[in-house]
């Protein structure tokens, strides 16, 4: 397994869509394999392959403390179960250090396939939920800052260009 380089906003490799994977492969488990040890190391919950500039719909996730439910998502579509919107503070591993609050569907079903390509169908609500949407925005080239005024968005940018300057 390998750490990968996380992508960081405003690059702008991170609004590349990305696209199905057509064949879950050893490629694509060793892909999955190096996704959550970047995402652990990190640390972080959820981790888009868009992220870290594999653009195929990979998501890797694991909400707990220990690291005990390790999810994949391979070419996920979610459809809205619940209209109604939960309030989240989100961060994210492309936008370190910055934490919003994003207005997101409450409960959502999704259908993936796992690891080994088998397909799958789950109802997810609360963080796990908000999770998967936010690893699939990554995927579609959107970010949580997208959802922000631009005047927070301008200031987050640059804050980031900024320390990745003093970083290099």
């Amino acid at each position: 397994m390998a750490q990968l380089s996380i992508l960081e906003f405003p690059d702008p490799r991170l609004r590349t869509r990305a696209v199905p994977v057509a064949q879950v492969n050893a490629r694509i488990q060793q892909l999955i394999d190096d996704m959550f040890e970047t995402m652990y190391a990190a640390p972080g919950i959820g981790l888009a392959a868009s992220q870290v500039d594999v653009h195929e719909r990979v998501i890797v996730m694991d909400i707990t403390d220990d690291h005990s439910n390790p999810r994949v998502f391979i070419n996920p579509e979610i459809t809205i179960i619940d209209d109604a919107l939960g309030t989240y503070d989100e961060g994210c591993l492309s936008v370190p250090g910055f934490y919003e609050t994003v207005e997101r569907p409450s409960i959502i079903e999704v259908a993936a396939l796992d690891r080994d390509g088998r397909p799958f169908t789950e109802r997810l609500d609360g963080l796990m939920g908000i999770c998967l949407q936010h690893e699939i925005d990554h995927l579609e080239g959107k970010l949580f800052v997208d959802y922000l005024s631009p005047l927070k968005r301008q200031r987050i940018r640059s804050k980031l260009v900024k320390e990745q300057k003093r970083r290099s």
